[in-house]
This record gives structure tokens, sequence and C-alpha cells, in this order.
């Protein structure tokens, strides 16, 4: 049976984009469908998919899960083969720790710099809060590009769950105008230089909808 997948706007909803990275990334065949968040019709829609009412949620026949985090780890369960996680132990323990840090943490990253694809050249207030999330971003993406077991050029060499949690924050931090030394501009390039990142960013500059919420740090 096909999977289902519920996303928000590709323009806005990170949550969204990191389930559906690691879907298209892995050759994972699935079904998508997208509604208008902010919308009238937004949380009936939803609801249908998830009492949470929150994107993403994916279906599996009579299975739901929601949460970009607890989809993420359904499919690798589902495709243990394709290697979702990296496959060394140590490894695998420290991805699930810095996703889980992405899932559980970084407000004011989140609150300061929304995620906004199709916008360039803003500009925020960095507040002590927000330039700490930065930094902690930058430190923690150096940290595992240099202990990486292989030679590819993701967090963990090959691609994976990870990487997929932290591309929302390649696009903020190129909508921003983000500091960052040369090693973690690299790694940045790299996630938004992947076929599907590009999708993503040519379907979210043609959406109609704008949600005022999240656009900050106008010219």
């Amino acid at each position: 049976m096909t999977l289902g997948l519920l996303i928000g706007n590709k323009n806005y909803s990170s949550w969204s984009l990191r389930p559906w990275l690691v879907l298209r990334q892995f050759g994972i065949e699935f079904e998508e469908t997208r509604v208008a968040l902010d919308t009238a019709a937004a949380a009936g829609v939803v609801r249908e998919w998830s009492p949470a009412g929150k994107v993403p949620v994916l279906r599996n026949g009579a299975a739901r899960v929601w949460d970009s985090l607890a989809i993420c780890e359904y499919l690798a369960e589902l495709y243990p083969e394709r290697g979702l996680w990296p496959r060394d132990r140590e490894a695998r323990a420290h991805a699930r720790s810095i996703s889980a840090e992405m899932h559980s943490g970084f407000g004011a990253l989140r609150a300061q710099m929304p995620m906004n694809v199709r916008a360039s050249g803003r500009r925020v207030a960095m507040t002590p809060e927000l330039e700490r999330d930065v930094a902690r971003v930058g430190s923690l993406w150096r940290e595992c590009l240099e202990r990486k077991p292989s030679r590819g050029p993701f967090l963990f060499g090959e691609f994976s769950i990870a990487d997929a949690m932290y591309a929302p924050v390649a696009f903020r931090f190129a909508t921003y105008g983000a500091k960052l030394d040369k090693a973690e501009s690299a790694y940045a390039d790299v996630l938004r230089g992947l076929a599907p990142m590009r999708a993503w960013a040519e379907a979210a500059a043609r959406e109609p909808e704008v949600i005022e919420t999240a656009e900050l740090g106008k010219p």
C-alpha cells in the first residue's frame, strides 16, 4: 500500500519538510497531500488525518503517525535495509541525540527566524537567545563533520534522518543571512543543493499563500 503524507505550506512548514525529505532522498514512494495552513479549511482537513490537528501526518493503511521525528523513526523501522539512521551504533546514538535536540530545542531560532524558503535578504535582531541557538547549530554541525565515519558530505557521512532534521535550518540561514564559518556554510550548501530540496524550494516559490506572522525581517 502506498504511503500518504500530509504536509503544510512548503514555504513555511519546516516540520513538514523533514519527513518529506527523508522519503524523497531515500526513494520511498508516497502520495503527497498539501494543505494550506492558516486557512479556514485547514483544521478540518488535518483532523481527518490526525486528532493531533497538526502536520505532518503519515498514513500507511490504517496506521496514522504524526510528528516529524516519530514519522522518521517509523520509516526507519519500515525500511531497515535503507539505512535511514547511521549503521554504526555509536554514530546512530549521536544522530538520534542531535535530532532530538533539534526536535525539542532551539526555541529562539524557530520564533525569530521562521522558515520562509522563498524570501531572501531578511534581517532580524540577533538577541542573545538567537545568537546562542545559531552558535549551537554551528558547533554541532562542525563536531559531526569532523568526526563523521565516512567521506560523504553529510553529518554522518551518508545522508540520514539527522540531516533531514537540520534541513530547514539551512533554508533559514540563507533567508536571514546567518554568519557561518567555511565548514558550516559548505554543509548548508550541500543540503540546499539536494535535488529534493531544490524541488521543495521551487514549489515554495510558486505557492500563493502568505502567512504574515512568518514574514519577519522584511527590508
